[in-house]
């Protein structure tokens, strides 16, 4: 072959060898087009692989949708790192610019879509449990039990899983069941409970830590201001330990249930309910909502003082009383204001 054969096969071949890396590179680094899978031009797709695909399945399926030029050299791609049985199933959101190498290491470290739901402080289980429901993508895997079973489902040893979830904003992916994030906020509470019952003070009339979350979720309905729940927790220890009654309304209002319409009468005060802590001593027999940490601090932590009444100021905070005739006067001073 002479000299300018030779330089001719070189030029093919090189320009061969360009071609190709030309191609590589624009498979791997060219952004992704969005805009044949979004309602609007270069906006958030969402892709879902499923339990079980193989590395050639979601090539595959990547370059029918258009977000592959070339599933061939994506797989290359990842035979070469090492990470071709290491994507994970899941659903992930392709931003505008990403490319095929973000991609997958996108799918490849398990960057799903992340969902959020905020169980909220004095919401009662069920209120939570129907927070859930209702939020995006869990699977519902306790619809139509009975509390009891759903306490039993979650190995609680309660009948009544009243308060034994933990307020907070949970993060989930697509697919994630109900009675998962249940026990999540579950072990949260635990967690935080047990913390704080290490950290009390002194004798407390308590039992045990789940008599000291009851007292917790009545502070936390009683009053929504974190500065007046160590007087309201003061308040409650000091009758427990004095041996009068807790008359705590939220707790009659839990008693009450559907019935309650907005108002407690004289006849729902003397009515004989195991939540009626005007009626019954000490605390009532579970929780009566979810309790924030500061109310369960504030239960383990009560203030020092002597006052033994409080009453709503109609504002939002409360009046505290060490007599009971000053008690039955700044209950005739606010609830004269509250009327007017």
């Amino acid at each position: 072959m002479n000299t300018r054969n030779i330089l001719i096969v070189g030029a093919t071949i090189l320009a061969i060898f360009t071609s190709i890396a030309t191609i590589s590179y624009s498979a791997l680094f060219a952004e992704i087009d969005l805009a044949a899978n979004s309602a609007a031009p270069q906006a958030p797709v969402k892709i879902e692989i499923v339990a079980g695909s193989s590395l050639s399945r979601v090539a595959a399926e990547l370059g029918e949708a258009g977000f592959l030029r070339s599933p061939i050299i994506f797989k290359l791609m990842a035979r070469v790192r090492g990470v071709e049985n290491s994507i994970r199933t899941g659903e992930y959101e392709l931003q505008p610019g990403i490319t095929p190498v973000q991609l997958l290491h996108k799918i490849v470290n398990g960057e799903s879509v992340q969902y959020r739901i905020t169980l909220v402080e004095g919401w009662t289980f069920e209120q939570a449990l129907q927070a859930i429901w209702s939020a995006d993508n869990i699977v519902p895997s306790l619809d139509g039990l009975s509390m009891a079973e759903v306490s039993a489902s979650m190995n609680l040893g309660r009948e009544n899983p009243e308060g034994l979830l933990y307020p907070d904003t949970y993060f989930y992916t697509k697919g994630t069941s109900d009675i998962e994030l249940l026990l999540r906020a579950s072990e949260k509470l635990n967690t935080v409970l047990s913390d704080a019952w290490a950290a009390r003070l002194g004798a407390l009339p308590y039992a045990d830590q789940y008599e000291a979350l009851t007292m917790a979720s009545i502070i936390e309905k009683e009053s929504a201001s974190n500065s007046e729940r160590g007087l309201i927790a003061a308040v409650f220890v000091s009758r427990m330990e004095l041996g009068m009654r807790l008359q705590s309304d939220p707790t009659v209002i839990y008693g009450m249930g559907d019935r309650y319409a907005g108002n407690i009468r004289r006849e729902d005060l003397s009515e004989q309910t195991p939540y009626n802590t005007y009626r019954i001593g000490g605390l009532p027999p579970t929780p009566i909502a979810l309790s924030g940490e500061e109310s369960i601090v504030a239960a383990l932590n009560p203030e020092q003082t002597d006052y033994l009444y409080f009453v709503a100021k109609g504002d939002g905070s409360h009046h505290f009383s060490r007599t009971l005739d000053e008690h039955n006067a700044a209950v005739r001073e606010y609830q004269l204001q509250i009327a007017n």
